[in-house]
């Protein structure tokens, strides 16, 4: 399958303005200068400028300008971390990943909900939801000894098959007493893409955007 890296220019433009407002005080810092020099070469003997407060401005200018310089250098390293991370996620394109999400991608005529091994919960009930939150498939599913996965075919449960897009799942435990328990579970999909966009980078997951952060197993 085809994917896609996208970078935007969030960081690129967030640089521009730290190195904009650099230049606007280097040229106010320049042009106090040029006026303190006038006013040194041309005061009043009897009168001298205060040289207390001639100190703090120009600290308080180098102050200021050593502030944006740094902040100018941080926002160039977190672009070039963006950078890599947007490489870094060209591998992982055409590979499916399981990630923690509500939102399960129907990707082909299908998806995949991973649940765990049977502990306090026996039973899990899986749900499938559309963008209009009514529920297209429902599955009562047994846990067993070891973690399982619920493969969904894309049918509802008149058996319709419905467009590959992105819909919410929502699992939830009971136990051997029929009593409701939490019950956590991942989803997963084939990454067809990444994107960098406001200083953050995301995988592409067919209608899923899903941060890095979310990624529990990189699968094979």
């Amino acid at each position: 399958m085809s994917g896609s890296i996208t970078s935007l220019t969030g960081a690129t433009t967030a640089t521009a303005g730290a190195g904009s407002a650099g230049t606007r005080l280097s040229g106010d810092l320049n042009t106090f200068l040029k006026l303190l020099t006038t006013q040194l070469q041309n005061q009043d003997p009897t009168a001298p400028m205060d040289a207390d407060q001639l100190t703090q401005q120009l600290v308080q200018f180098s102050t200021v300008e050593q502030q944006i310089n740094t902040n100018t250098t941080l926002q160039q390293l977190l672009a070039l971390q963006q950078a890599s991370q947007l490489g870094e996620a060209a591998s992982l394109v055409g590979r499916r990943v399981a990630v923690e999400t509500d939102r399960l991608p129907l990707q082909s005529g299908s998806a995949t909900v991973n649940l765990p091994a049977a502990g306090t919960a026996r039973l899990a009930r899986v749900e499938v939801r559309d963008a209009n939150n009514l529920l297209v498939r429902s599955s009562d599913v047994t846990l067993g000894t070891a973690p399982m996965a619920w493969n969904w075919d894309g049918k509802d449960n008149g058996g319709t098959q419905r467009a590959d897009g992105l819909y919410r799942v929502t699992v939830s435990g009971r136990d051997s007493a029929g009593a409701a328990v939490p019950l956590g579970f991942t989803v997963t999909g084939q990454v067809t893409g990444a994107l960098r966009d406001n200083g953050t980078v995301t995988l592409r997951m067919g209608g899923l955007n899903i941060g890095y952060d979310r990624l529990r197993d990189l699968g094979g």
